[in-house]
C-alpha cells in the first residue's frame, strides 16, 4: 500500500499515519475506539494532527472531522461492537482498534461474536514495544494465543514497514468468505522513532 494520504505539514510522518492510509484506501468508514496510549499515535493520524485539534470548533469536530472519523467509545466491548455492526450492514470490514493487554481482552468477546456471526472485522491492538518485551511493561500481554482461536488471522507487527501491507491483507482476508474478525497487535511501529528490530509481522495465523 502507498503512504498517499495528505499529512500535515511540518509533522513527521509515523505509522499512525501508515495504518490510517490504508485503512482508507481499503474502504474505512470510521475508527471505532477507546483511548489508550499505545494506539495514540493512531489518533493522531486520524484527526489531521495537533493543527486540525487547534482550529476546529471543539474536541468533537475535531474527532468527527478528520481523514477518518474517530469515535471515541466508553468500553472496548462496545468499540469493537460498533465495528462489527458496520461491517455485518455494509460488508465493508469494520475498523476498531483498542490499546494493549486489558483492552484487547476487553474486546474479546466482540471480536468472538464478529468470528462466529461471519461479520468483517478488523481490529488492531496495541502492544508494549519489542526492546522492553519480557521486562514487565506496562500491559505487557502476547495477544496472538488469546486472539487465534476466535479470528481468521492473529499477527503481531514488528516494523514499521509492514504496517501497509498487513493491514491491506486484514481488510482482504476479512471480507473474504466466509467473513470475519481478523486481529493484529502493533506497538512501537507506530510511533515516529522507532526501536524495533524485527522484520516480520506474521506471528501466528489461525485457520480460515
Amino acid at each position: 500500500m502507498s503512504d498517499s494520504g495528505e499529512h500535515a505539514a511540518g509533522e513527521p510522518v509515523h505509522g499512525g499515519h501508515h495504518a490510517v492510509d490504508a485503512a482508507i484506501e481499503c474502504g474505512a468508514q470510521a475508527l471505532f475506539t477507546l483511548s489508550g496510549a499505545h494506539i495514540f499515535p493512531l489518533f493522531d493520524a486520524a484527526v489531521g494532527g495537533a493543527d486540525a485539534v487547534r482550529s476546529a470548533d471543539s474536541t468533537q469536530s475535531a474527532e468527527r472531522g478528520g481523514r477518518l472519523p474517530l469515535l471515541d467509545v466508553r468500553h472496548e466491548q462496545t468499540a469493537v461492537f460498533a465495528a462489527e455492526a458496520v461491517g455485518k450492514l455494509s460488508r465493508i470490514p469494520g475498523f476498531a482498534a483498542v490499546t494493549a493487554g486489558p483492552g484487547v481482552t476487553n474486546a474479546l468477546s466482540a471480536v468472538t461474536g464478529a468470528w462466529m456471526n461471519g461479520s468483517p472485522l478488523v481490529l488492531v491492538g496495541g502492544r508494549a514495544p519489542d526492546y522492553r518485551w519480557g521486562s514487565g511493561a506496562l500491559q505487557e500481554l502476547d495477544h496472538v494465543p488469546l486472539l487465534a482461536p476466535v479470528t481468521k488471522s492473529a499477527t503481531t507487527v514488528h516494523d514499521a514497514s509492514e504496517i501497509g501491507a498487513t493491514i491491506d491483507a486484514a481488510f482482504r482476508t476479512a471480507r473474504t468468505s466466509h467473513r470475519g474478525s481478523v486481529t493484529f497487535s502493533m506497538g512501537e511501529p507506530l510511533r515516529p522513532a522507532s526501536k524495533c528490530t524485527g522484520t516480520s509481522s506474521e506471528d501466528n495465523t489461525s485457520a480460515t
